[in-house]
């Protein structure tokens, strides 16, 4: 929490340990009873760097011949936690599983794998995957032959790992954000050592291309690149994701029509800051709204992005993003405070006055355009009349709903050392504070579509009443109305008939276009 101060580079100093071997692979130690073969560990210091080094791209196969079969006969099974950039490394680990052989399952008593793909962005995600270990451990004693495997975020942090070599001895394998493409090997490792395996990279991360991706339903998630280099004070991501590194042009571009090929209704674009994407070429002068204006010219209905920052949102991408056509009206523009003086304790690089001529423009030039935002209360500091700014500019930027946090601090982040000044009953009175304007702006936006006729995605059936269909607008509104199931994965014009504060009821106007889906990208 506040104040303390880690020394990060004894995370790995094991007393305890006994080292049983080391070679160029990594070194085996014993610890509490279990070998652990530790290929390479989180390095706080070392995500925090950021270089000049080459980002490479690799297109070479990530599962060999030979790890073809090494699933036939064993089940799968992955808990996502998190943001969508863990939801599409989920898809990423399901394409190698099956390369391998192996089936999915939902059933955790028949699974033969199973990967807890996690989130550091909060507390209470990693006290989330904590608990699961706690309620797998019985099943691994049931079961010692059960391969249980931690990914994703946490492992990118050196205190999680040392927390599992230490406390949760039952598990069989670590590894980061970096070295997915690894998961073959890996199982492989775990599978015939015995020895729980870690294998995380602290580097700057390479690109890798052509894997295997096993996706579900009518939407696509597409990375276009990796990484963050903001380093706001509270986030974790910069060092648990690595640099600011684009995919080629002609790679996104490629992986989207081969989605419009196999009938993909919508796509989202996805990086930790969407619109940082092209900086980093040195040979082209390419950026996000140079790649937009291609995407509008593939046959894909709708195409979203996520996430953007405020600081790198500049006129091209909105000139691009007014031609529309497939190019939806919602962007979610995340603000964090309202008060520039929090904004800069939090080093988000631009003002109150800067985040509302941005809004400005955006409208200007998109008049239907609905915005959404991300909103953290109670960062080390905050005053009443700091917050009291953040509900004025919700209010000025109209925001039609918004994800919403109290401060969480991350250790190893500058503002994990910062005064957290603020009592905890008045950070949770804010949030409800500004949840109830939230609330507010939200129903008074879905208002405005009374008796309007809306394009709808149907995307599934209502878990309360099967008669029900749900799906979203263009702009991301949730739609609820009646009918048959066979109408999923259309299109489906709507008449809005009660708008609510988080969704909206509506009536068919008229008969779905018929569009079969595809599924295999």
């Amino acid at each position: 929490m506040a104040g303390e101060s880690k020394d990060y580079g004894k995370y790995f100093d094991f007393s305890g340990a006994k080292l049983i071997s080391e070679d160029e692979h990594g070194r085996t130690i014993r610890l509490g009873g279990r070998d652990i073969l530790i290929r390479s560990e989180p390095n706080y210091r070392q995500e925090k760097q950021r270089g000049k080094e080459e980002i490479r791209i690799h297109y070479e196969n990530a599962v060999p011949d030979e790890l073809r079969t090494l699933g036939l006969g064993r089940k799968y099974l992955i808990y996502t936690y998190g943001c969508q950039m863990n939801e599409h490394d989920t898809e990423v680990m399901r394409g190698l599983f099956e390369e391998m052989g192996f089936e999915a399952t939902e059933e955790r008593t028949e699974a033969d794998v199973i990967l807890l793909n996690t989130c550091a962005v909060r507390e209470n995600a990693e006290d989330k995957v904590f608990g699961e270990l706690g309620h797998l451990k019985a099943l691994k004693l049931e079961k010692p032959d059960l391969i249980l495997g931690v990914c994703g975020c946490m492992s990118q942090e050196a205190a999680v790992v040392n927390r599992i070599m230490q406390k949760h001895a039952f598990v069989d394998l670590i590894f980061g954000t970096h070295n997915i493409h690894r998961l073959p090997h890996l199982l492989q490792d775990a599978y015939f050592g015995k020895e729980m395996v870690v294998e995380v990279w602290s580097k700057e991360g390479d690109i890798i291309e052509n894997l295997p991706k096993k996706r579900e339903g009518l939407r696509a998630w597409v990375n276009i690149m990796y990484g963050c280099d903001k380093f706001c004070t509270y986030c974790i991501v910069p060092y648990t994701r690595g640099k600011e590194r684009s995919r080629l042009p002609e790679d996104v571009i490629a992986e989207v029509r081969e989605l419009a090929r196999h009938g993909y209704k919508e796509i989202t674009l996805l990086g930790q800051n969407v619109n940082a994407y092209g900086k980093d070429f040195t040979d082209r002068e390419y950026r996000f709204g140079h790649l937009m204006d291609e995407i509008r010219g593939i046959g894909i209905p709708r195409v979203r992005f996520t996430t953007s920052h405020p600081r790198d949102f500049d006129d091209h991408l909105i000139e691009v993003l007014a031609k529309g056509g497939n190019l939806v009206e919602h962007i979610h523009l995340p603000m964090q405070s309202g008060s520039s003086e929090v904004l800069k304790r939090m080093s988000r690089k631009y003002t109150r006055e800067h985040f509302l001529d941005l809004v400005r423009r955006i409208r200007a030039a998109i008049p239907n355009v609905v915005l959404t935002t991300d909103i953290i209360v109670g960062f080390p500091g905050e005053t009443e009349e700091q917050f009291e700014e953040t509900l004025s500019l919700v209010r000025e930027a109209k925001f039609a709903s918004a994800f919403t946090f109290i401060y969480s601090p991350r250790e190893g982040t500058p503002a994990a050392s910062m005064e957290d000044n603020v009592p905890y009953e008045v950070k949770q009175k804010r949030l409800l504070r500004l949840n109830d304007l939230i609330a507010e702006l939200s129903l008074e936006s879905n208002q405005e579509l009374q008796g309007q006729t809306v394009e709808v995605l149907v995307e599934g059936q209502s878990k309360n009443n099967p008669n029900v269909l749900s799906g979203r607008t263009r702009s991301n509104k949730l739609i609820h109305f009646e009918g048959p199931k066979e109408w999923i994965g259309q299109f489906m014009q709507v008449r809005v008939t009660k708008p609510q504060t988080w969704y909206i009821t509506a009536e068919a106007a008229e008969p779905p276009v018929r569009e079969a889906l595809s599924h295999g990208a």
